[in-house]
């Protein structure tokens, strides 16, 4: 067995996206090739409503997947194709852009005003790029939660994880997404196929990832007041990003770590990147949105 070594730790950075919705990013536009085949995270966290109510409206996406988690509040949602919906707290929906969908997304803050999800960009290999558009949406009792004995819970939202399988199928990337809570102090380890990138995205708590030898600095964005290095320290709202080997280890700091953990096989196919729009090729995306611009988009 090898640890994975932490390759780097990223905070995520605040952005505006939407018609004026305030969030985190994480990584996304431009080289993410470290995460193929994942394009982008956004951590869309809030306590105030003004900075997130006028929410995502009509836009296009055409040669990707979008998996949008949610943990407090709701988003209503509605497509090009009739579909509508609302997400709570807990649920998921992974929707499957494929040749084209022109939709919306709208948050709304729970009794107290709190929006919290996450949405993550997973790349369609060329061959499924032009795939019809699809939606899978999972309600949270749907998504297995197990426990270990020492207080390590993890929810499997798709993939297979600790014996379980997660709802959500069918995925080109065949990813492995689940979301991990170690109690204050401990320290676990955690399987991750050799064969796949792999990112950790923290939300609560922090936690040092690295493995059992004497630390070893890690390249950081951000360093303490002195200057000194993190040494695989991952605190809230952070991204860590792993280098190849089988296994990850965390030792959760004094209030514990939850975490995002986030795995697929890479794609290693290029990428031209026109926004909402990923497919292969530049001559791709000008087609892409001459098709928008033309009422041509939609092909289903």
């Amino acid at each position: 067995m090898s640890i994975r070594p932490v390759k780097r730790i990223i905070q995520s950075k605040p952005t505006l996206e939407g018609a004026g919705v305030h969030l985190r990013r994480a990584f996304g536009f431009g080289n993410t090739a470290d995460f193929d085949p994942f394009l982008l995270l956004d951590d869309f966290r809030n306590e105030r409503p003004e900075d997130y109510l006028k929410g995502f409206p009509w836009h296009p996406h055409r040669g990707i997947e979008t998996i949008t988690y949610l943990l407090a509040g709701n988003v209503a949602h509605g497509d090009s194709l009739g579909n509508s919906g609302v997400l709570g707290a807990g649920d998921v929906q992974w929707m499957t852009a494929g040749s084209g969908i022109l939709h919306q997304e709208m948050p709304r803050g729970d009794a107290n005003g709190r929006m919290h999800g996450f949405q993550l960009w997973a790349n369609l290999p060329s061959s499924l790029k032009m795939t019809p558009p699809r939606y899978q949406d999972v309600g949270s009792a749907e998504i297995p939660v197990e426990t270990e004995n020492d207080g390590t819970s993890v929810r499997i939202i798709t993939g297979e994880f600790w014996g379980k399988k997660g709802p959500v199928d069918g995925i080109a990337a065949d990813p492995i997404y689940v979301d991990v809570s170690v109690p204050p102090g401990k320290r676990r380890t955690l399987k991750v196929d050799t064969s796949r990138h792999a990112f950790a995205y923290v939300f609560e708590g922090s936690g040092r990832f690295r493995d059992a030898s004497e630390p070893q600095p890690v390249r950081t964005e951000t360093t303490d007041a002195n200057g000194r290095d993190h040494y695989g320290v991952a605190e809230n709202r952070s991204l860590v990003l792993f280098d190849s080997g089988d296994e990850i280890t965390v030792q959760a700091g004094d209030a514990g770590i939850r975490f995002l953990l986030v795995s697929g096989t890479p794609l290693l196919e290029p990428v031209a990147w026109g926004g909402p729009i990923v497919m292969n090729t530049e001559e791709e995306l000008r087609q892409a949105f001459a098709e928008l611009h033309n009422g041509t988009f939609i092909r289903t």
